[in-house]
């Protein structure tokens, strides 16, 4: 398998993520307890660290107790708070719009931390996805909350920063156990939390069991250990943008199980999405580069004049880029 055939298998893995994120909004509608929401999380994060490392009995050494600690707070317990204080404060429309910004946060702070400069063309594709977000879920006559606004940015900055230095400091066991470090010490920050918050936990029947199964297992453990993994083997700016694929994989669940309408509207605005996560993958910014850089990409005199100079004696012209090089460029931004 060549490298660019596995970069496109490495991305379709943690696509996964998002889509699994994406129909958990239906499963927590329609399962979950809807005002405990503190609970919901804890659960969602704590007894699945603990059944990861049970299965990978690894803890950190040295640095990583600390490092994990901090990726536990940024990725599990303050992203779980934020985001559910705005979606309590926040129409899911204007929550879900607020978080698309989350690619271009990603991929700033990887120029920042990890030297990855995003390209034009990634900031152009994480442009139109949240556009496409906004035309998907968007929807007139709303009453702005600050407060639910402020825990949507939030949520979207301090996740940023926490995914980045996933990439940034390299972890030294697979992703699936460094999840479950971060499960468990994100869930025992949350723990507290949800007791002083909500009190003592609500009765659950088995519609909820089985939620929480799903939620914990498909949609953290699963989802986050291929995100991680995604983050790790691929730029920033490739990763972040199929993250735009959580609204659209909410949308079509609520079509296909709950009986949701489904417009013109919601085409465009899920075509919007799909272009500018094809955009913006670095593996398609070189196939452009190097389509433009082929033989025969002009016409007229100056194609001439090149088939004419191609019979002569060939010596390379000061300053001409050497075959590939467009390609090498993109692989160097590929980490």
């Amino acid at each position: 398998m060549s490298s660019m055939e596995s970069k496109w298998r490495v991305l379709a893995v943690t696509a996964i993520a998002p889509v699994a994120w994406g129909s958990g909004y239906y499963v927590a509608d329609a399962h979950l307890p809807a005002d405990r929401p503190l609970f919901s999380a804890t659960v969602r994060a704590l007894p699945f660290g603990l059944l990861v490392l049970a299965l990978r009995p690894r803890l950190p050494q040295g640095i990583w107790w600390w490092r994990a600690g901090v990726l536990g707070m940024l990725n599990i317990a303050a992203f779980f708070v934020l985001f559910f204080v705005a979606a309590a404060r926040l129409p899911s429309g204007l929550a879900a719009t607020l978080t698309a910004t989350a690619p271009i946060a990603i991929m700033l702070l990887a120029w920042g931390l990890v030297r990855e400069r995003p390209h034009p063309a990634s900031l152009l594709g994480a442009a139109l996805g949240a556009v496409g977000v906004a035309v998907l879920v968007l929807r007139g006559g709303i009453d702005v909350d600050w407060v639910g606004v402020a825990a949507a940015l939030g949520a979207v900055a301090l996740s940023s920063v926490g995914f980045v230095l996933v990439k940034r400091w390299r972890p030294p066991v697979d992703m699936l156990t460094m999840t479950g470090w971060q499960l468990v010490l994100g869930g025992l920050v949350l723990l507290p939390i949800a007791l002083v918050v909500e009190g003592a936990p609500p009765a659950i029947d088995a519609a909820a069991v089985g939620g929480y199964l799903y939620l914990g297992l498909v949609g953290t453990v699963v989802a986050y250990a291929v995100w991680f993994r995604g983050l790790r083997e691929l730029p920033a700016a490739a990763v972040s943008l199929v993250g735009l694929l959580n609204p659209v994989a909410g949308t079509l669940v609520g079509v296909v199980l709950a009986g949701e309408l489904f417009g013109p509207t919601h085409a465009l605005g899920m075509a919007l999405v799909l272009i500018g996560v094809l955009t913006g993958q670095p593996a398609v910014i070189a196939a452009v580069r190097r389509r433009l850089a082929a033989p025969g990409a002009t016409q007229g005199p100056a194609q001439d004049s090149a088939q004419q100079t191609a019979q002569q004696p060939s010596v390379d012209a000061p300053g001409t880029p050497e075959p590939g090089a467009a390609r090498r460029t993109t692989d160097r931004a590929l980490v």
